[in-house]
């Protein structure tokens, strides 16, 4: 599905052909006779429209005929029905600088777009290097917030795994710890990108757009700290419930361990008084009382015995 809007008098428009100063924007379900139509239209590249399809797509940024493309990462929630699955995945945004307008391509609905729809009023057309930042903008605040409910879900899970060891809980956590790793890897390559961009000025960046590219540059290196400081967090909270997990196992085995040894007298005792080999005992009416006994006995002392240890 393609999208056609304009600025007008600082509101947004939403018109049905590409011109002059429009921003398209071109979303799901995606066909393939659209990409042509668009690419025949506009004078685009088809693989640059195309490039959004694949899910790992790299970052980056090429120029072609005059027209330039930028691919960017963005956080976006996992719709996945396996339960095995990270909860937040990051997908490709390809933005496509033509002549007189500006293409954003997404393979999945992008909330970063939807943001930059709803303050597209308040941006000038003829300014599009701006508006791509702007688009970075979103893409950087998008990451910030997803982190954010990540480390409050992670608070909330580890509360529950406190009160109740339960695999579901491991299990969410694991999809947190793949989740982080998506975003690590998306926004260290988006640092890449924004730090090339203000290397070789591939936008013709003024000085102002240049400091505001700074200041994403900043924005980003936060977040992906931010994502290392909760990876890293969360490796060692599995891996101290991991220990904590081994250590109850152990001592269950070593409660059923001396349990089994406590049992085992009485019941070699009553074996050995069980044979077919005369014990003194055959004829006497306290027999079973005096087997019960000793078993009793035995068992009360090695209990004991292990109770003094803090064994038990």
């Amino acid at each position: 599905m393609i999208q056609y809007f304009k600025n007008i008098n600082q509101q947004t428009v939403k018109i049905d052909s590409a011109e002059n100063g429009a921003w398209i924007n071109v979303l799901p379900p995606l066909k393939q006779e659209e990409f042509t139509q668009l690419s025949e239209q506009l004078s685009i590249p088809i693989d640059f429209l195309t490039d959004s399809l694949d899910i790992d797509e790299r970052t980056r940024f090429e120029e072609e005929d005059n027209v330039r493309l930028i691919v960017i990462k963005t956080p976006v929630e996992n719709n996945s029905f396996n339960d095995s699955d990270a909860f937040y995945i990051t997908i490709p945004i390809c933005i496509i600088l033509t002549h007189n307008q500006i293409v954003t391509v997404n393979s999945f609905e992008n909330p970063a777009i939807k943001k930059f729809l709803n303050t597209f009023q308040n941006r000038h057309p003829d300014k599009r290097n701006m508006m791509v930042l702007k688009v970075f903008e979103k893409v950087v605040q998008d990451f910030m917030a997803h982190l954010k409910e990540i480390n409050q879900r992670r608070n909330i899970i580890e509360q529950k795994l406190y009160i109740a060891n339960r695999n579901e809980h491991l299990l969410q956590l694991m999809r947190i710890q793949k989740s982080l790793v998506y975003f690590v890897t998306a926004l260290r390559s988006n640092e890449l990108l924004f730090m090339k961009l203000e290397r070789t000025n591939f936008l013709g960046l003024n000085e102002d757009e240049k400091e505001y590219l700074e200041d994403l540059i900043v924005d980003n290196s936060q977040a992906l700290e931010m994502a290392n400081i909760y990876t890293n967090i969360l490796s060692s909270t599995l891996d101290a419930f991991a220990s904590i997990i081994a250590n109850n196992q152990n001592e269950v085995l070593k409660r059923l361990a001396v349990i089994t040894i406590v049992l085992t007298f009485p019941v070699l005792i009553a074996s050995l008084f069980g044979m077919n080999v005369p014990s003194g005992f055959e004829h006497s009416s306290y027999a079973f009382y005096i087997v019960a006994f000793l078993s009793f006995f035995a068992s009360i002392v090695v209990g004991w015995y292990f109770l003094r240890k803090k064994i038990f």
